[in-house]
């Protein structure tokens, strides 16, 4: 089901057999389903299936998954649970019409996602599309409880989604709405334009650090923006393309105290790599908070979601105009059922895409969480631990720097790094961008038929494996680079889980060993060149 045959459903509803028309919807093939309801990023290739991100609409248990700061192919259980929902969905809706069905599961579902956050009532959850999406929707309603347009201040701008650069601004991030509406690509949102600033994490020069002074830049930003008189829609990052975090606590303590009620705080935390009591905490400083079922938790691209206090959506009941382009980025079911008279607002346009992947995305949280905390903390020191050596060990890997975090806050497991970025070396040099985006589209094939060596090295080759798109580095008057990933999520931690202790440590051992299989991979290619024989465009972080 495309954005386009949904859009056409709305138009058959409005002549009286809508229900109908949206029940046939859900009898679409579901590898269809899972791929509808987004932005061109979920297209699958003609060829070989897969969409931008390399992964298919269907679990493929043969490909090891270490992608997961990029995208993940869904996992069979996932594939299930997503199937079952379908048919449960099926079964409701010959006794209530779809849009009344679809409704009161998106309100258990926003439950369920509370329960496994450990969250009170007191937040309401606010699904989407995608993580981008999520951003239109918080500055929609930074907008409406500021009252005044806001001057966006984007913490990370350099290491978050390409899309952010313009709903930063309130403008279009894509050509296409995941409702199906054409649009123009970095124009304006009706309703929502405003100004942005970029505050870049990596430090300047031709290196790939964290910037020492990202405090300072933070708030030289917010003092110059609200001298001019604009409040300000600060966008904090928690976790970062590079698994970076700015800014500290300290400084968040102390734009509280400065700029009290001209600042409203919303939290990248998209990589969702941060610890539950973390989470809250930021929900009750009163900030908003953004996260997807598809980074670190392994559901399918895409399913965004904004998290959003209490004390935020009771201003709502206060508002009197609502952006018109928002309306382009929402359906009634989106908005929780307890904000009655912005839902009044929308259409009933139920996205089956975006329900499915948050559907598989919360059995995987779900498995997530039935993990004892102290595995799950012991399984990420031991993962992150081995890889850091491995990464040192190789000649043709040099690690990226990963940022500290600061003392005295309790992360739970996420104390330990999950992303692994480094560069690609031949002969100490970095390998240019194009050579590594090549690179990182041959791991993900198999490749042994260009290798000329041992049986065993066409049989390295010949392993699929995702990992991290390559994320563009730029330096004024330097040569660009790119940098990999390789990512520790949720479902490696669920499927190494025994109660017996010796077996969940040979399911660890057994990642470790693919970790290494991975980067022997790597070498191989670099070797033999056999990266620069698969002819496929360069993908980067989009």
């Amino acid at each position: 089901m495309s954005g386009g045959a949904s859009r056409l459903s709305e138009s058959e509803s409005a002549s009286g057999g809508g229900s109908r028309y949206r029940l046939r919807d859900l009898f679409t093939p579901l590898e269809t389903l899972l791929v509808s309801g987004g932005d061109p990023r979920l297209t699958l290739d003609a060829g070989d299936r897969v969409n931008a991100y390399g992964c298919a609409a269907s679990p493929e248990p043969e490909v090891w998954e270490f992608a997961s700061s990029t995208a993940s192919t869904i996992s069979r259980a996932a594939y299930d649970r997503a199937a079952l929902a379908r048919e449960e969905l099926m079964h409701r809706c010959l006794f209530d019409e779809v849009e009344v069905a679809f409704d009161a599961r998106c309100e258990d579902m926003r439950e369920e996602l509370r329960g496994h956050l450990q969250l009170s009532a007191r937040v309401d959850v606010v699904f989407s599309p995608s993580g981008t999406d999520s951003q239109l929707h918080a500055l929609f309603l930074a907008r409406t409880m500021l009252g005044a347009p806001p001057v966006t201040i984007v913490v990370g701008a350099d290491q978050t989604g390409s899309g952010t650069a313009h709903t930063a601004r309130g403008h279009h991030f894509s050509a296409m709405t995941a409702s199906g509406l054409a649009v123009r690509k970095n124009g304006a949102v009706a309703g929502l334009a405003c100004a942005s600033l970029a505050v870049p994490l990596r430090e300047a020069g031709a290196g790939t650090a964290m910037r020492a002074d990202a405090d300072e830049a933070v708030l030289h930003a917010i003092e110059a923006t609200i001298a001019q008189g604009a409040p300000v829609l600060l966008q904090i990052m928690d976790c970062s393309k590079l698994g970076w975090r700015a800014p500290s606590a300290a400084c968040l303590d102390e734009i509280a105290r400065r700029w009290p009620r001209k600042v409203q705080v919303v939290v990248d935390a998209c990589q969702a790599r941060l610890g539950r009591r973390r989470l809250r905490s930021y929900l009750d400083r009163g900030y908003m908070v953004l996260i997807t079922g598809s980074k670190f938790f392994g559901g399918p691209a895409f399913s965004g979601a904004l998290l959003v206090p209490k004390g935020l959506s009771r201003s709502l009941d206060r508002a009197e105009g609502i952006a018109p382009g928002i309306f382009d980025y929402a359906g009634r079911c989106d908005w929780p059922m307890a904000w009655t008279a912005l839902r009044s607002r929308f259409e009933r346009r139920p996205n089956f895409g975006q329900w499915l992947r948050w559907e598989a995305a919360l059995a995987e949280i779900g498995s997530y969480y039935a993990v004892p905390a102290a595995f799950r903390a012991a399984m990420l020191a031991e993962l992150a631990a081995g890889i850091d050596s491995m990464i040192a060990l190789s000649p043709s890997l040099r690690a990226v720097s990963a940022a500290t975090h600061a003392a005295g806050i309790d992360d739970e497991e996420f104390v330990q790094p999950t992303i692994f970025p480094f560069t690609l070396l031949r002969d100490g040099k970095p390998v240019c961008v194009a050579e590594t985006a090549s690179v990182h589209r041959a791991l993900a094939r198999d490749v042994s038929q260009e290798i000329n060596g041992s049986t065993e090295d066409r049989q390295v080759a010949a392993q699929r494996c995702l990992i991290g798109q390559p994320v563009r580095l730029e330096w004024q008057d330097e040569t660009p680079q790119a940098v990999l990933r390789l990512c520790v999520g949720a479902r490696l931690v669920t499927e190494a889980w025994s109660p017996d202790r010796a077996e969940a440590q040979r399911n660890v051992q057994h990642l470790l060993d693919q970790i290494a299989h991975v980067l022997v991979k790597i070498e191989l290619l670099l070797a033999g060149g056999a990266a620069a024989a698969v002819s496929v465009k360069p993908a980067f972080e989009v």
